[in-house]
């Protein structure tokens, strides 16, 4: 697909490739299909010109858009591997495992240059860090330049001459770092091939509608590469979402896009706002809520996906928000595993998970087949998967293993924007099991302990000691609940009184 995406490009260079709104919701374009083609080629001609050749590795820091965009087609057609640097990841965990992938080059906006220099105490307040960039190698800045930037990468080099990889699929074609300790973090590495498959996974779950002619000329409202490629390929421009939560309910309205993929808590803060869906919407990266997809529903979707992702294999597993709601059973159904993905339970209870689109190893080891997921999970009859928690994530009560996943669907009662259990110490090893529930806007505490009264109560010995209400503390960019602020944060409001039984 990313072979085929300059292709379709320049097939019809005068159209949008990407959007974005203004403050009134009004579309913008960011950038056309020809100047997107056109900006991929320069970069990489510019690279080729700076001696690099395929197997190099080039870190990347640059916000995500059509710049972002441009250097993974550069460095996929000269057959150099990117290493994704998130800010998110934290500046310790990608310093330590740059040391093993060495980039001959880091690629940096303005951005990305500040939250490593002059910006960097702002941006730890706000989760944000980076390694000093130029410690890691020479840096070449994408983009508009400020003070202290580092020189341009230039897009004026000659592009006669300027190859197109033609080596093994198995090749490395990108590294993204994930969370864990500076003294084993995770660097997830995905091939060619692996990356191929996933956006073809994709791909096949944004299908064009036979009413566009197959031309795909609808726009997809979404941010991630993996939106970004398999839409363009196909002819539909991408809006990027507008940050501000009533902006990006402005510009659902007047874009009214066919596929809308965003995060949970984008979700969250956009319902909030008085956002109104149509046609299709995906969410990922963090826990969907059966509740959260029915709510997309009530507000125009035409359907409401949930995605089962991780950085090591992307997409795992889809679950419409209809058949989310009929299911019964004790735990998180996330759906049945896409086509080419396999899984399986090890003796843990752990899920594990292989397929075409699975990452080649971690950086430093060994490639491995299998995923291990982390997650707790069983397989129904069907074989569809279903979540039992994080295996981490156990709370240990009285001699019992309590593992949240499994009971914190029943807390997602109609008013409840967002539910977790979470262990408390209580002393002598032993932890006290909290309830911290956040309120919609509006929805008064005595109706939720209400309506919480019965799923509480079916929880049986896994029953909360306590009962909440506080706004969860998120973490990462994917904002997923922080589990361990929250226990700290239940821990301090039962030391002052706050909360009741469950």
């Amino acid at each position: 697909m990313l072979d085929r995406l300059e292709h379709a490009l320049r097939a019809r260079p005068e159209r949008p490739a990407v959007l974005s709104a203004t403050r009134t919701g009004a579309t913008r374009v960011r950038a056309t299909r020809g100047e997107l083609a056109e900006l991929a080629q320069a970069y990489a001609a510019a690279l080729h010109a700076r001696g690099l050749r395929p197997g190099d590795t080039v870190g990347v820091a640059v916000r995500p858009g059509p710049r972002a965009l441009a250097v993974l087609l550069a460095l996929w057609r000269l057959g150099l591997r990117g290493a994704v640097l998130d800010p998110g990841a934290g500046a310790e965990v990608l310093r330590a495992r740059l040391a093993l992938a060495r980039p001959a080059l880091v690629l940096a906006d303005a951005a990305a240059q500040a939250v490593a220099g002059w910006a960097r105490t702002p941006a730890r307040r706000a989760r944000l860090e980076l390694p000093e960039l130029a410690g890691l190698g020479p840096v070449a800045t994408v983009g508009p330049r400020l003070p202290g930037c580092a020189p341009a990468l230039g897009t004026g080099a000659p592009r006669t001459g300027v190859p197109v990889y033609g080596g093994t699929d198995d090749a490395d074609a990108v590294i993204v770092f994930t969370s864990g300790t500076t003294s084993r973090p995770r660097a997830v590495v995905h091939s060619r091939a692996g990356l191929a498959a996933g956006m073809d996974t994709v791909a096949s779950l944004f299908t064009a509608d036979p009413a566009s002619g197959g031309q795909g000329a609808e726009p997809v409202l979404g941010g991630t590469f993996f939106v970004l490629v398999p839409s363009l390929t196909r002819g539909a421009p991408v809006a990027l979402p507008a940050r501000s939560p009533a902006v990006l309910a402005r510009q659902l309205r007047r874009l009214r896009p066919r596929d809308t993929y965003l995060t949970p808590p984008q979700l969250r803060d956009a319902l909030g706002a008085g956002a109104r869906f149509g046609g299709r919407v995906w969410t990922g990266s963090a826990p969907a809520s059966a509740a959260l997809l029915d709510r997309v529903r009530a507000a125009g979707a035409d359907e409401a996906w949930g995605v089962y992702a991780l950085t090591e294999l992307f997409p795992a597993a889809a679950v419409e928000s209809r058949e989310k709601a009929a299911f019964t059973g004790a735990g998180d159904l996330v759906g049945a595993p896409l086509p080419g993905v396999r899984a399986a339970v090890d003796g843990d209870g752990q899920l594990l998970l292989a397929g075409p689109a699975a990452r080649d190893r971690y950086l430093g080891e060994e490639p491995d087949p299998w995923v291990r997921t982390g997650d707790r999970a069983r397989l129904d009859g069907a074989g569809r998967i279903v979540l039992e928690g994080r295996c981490k994530d156990m709370v240990l009560r009285r001699a019992e293993n309590i593992y949240p996943g499994l009971y914190e669907p029943g807390l997602h009662v109609p008013g409840v924007e967002l539910g977790v259990l979470v262990g408390v110490p209580a002393g002598d090893g032993d932890e006290r099991l909290v309830a911290v529930v956040q309120p919609q806007r509006g929805v008064p505490e005595p109706a939720l302990r209400a309506a919480l009264s019965d799923p509480l109560r079916r929880m049986g010995t896994a029953r909360p000691d306590a009962l909440l209400f506080a706004r969860i503390p998120l973490s990462g960019r994917s904002r997923k609940p922080d589990r361990a602020a929250a226990s700290a944060l239940a821990a301090g409001l039962l030391a002052a009184g706050r909360g009741g039984p469950a």
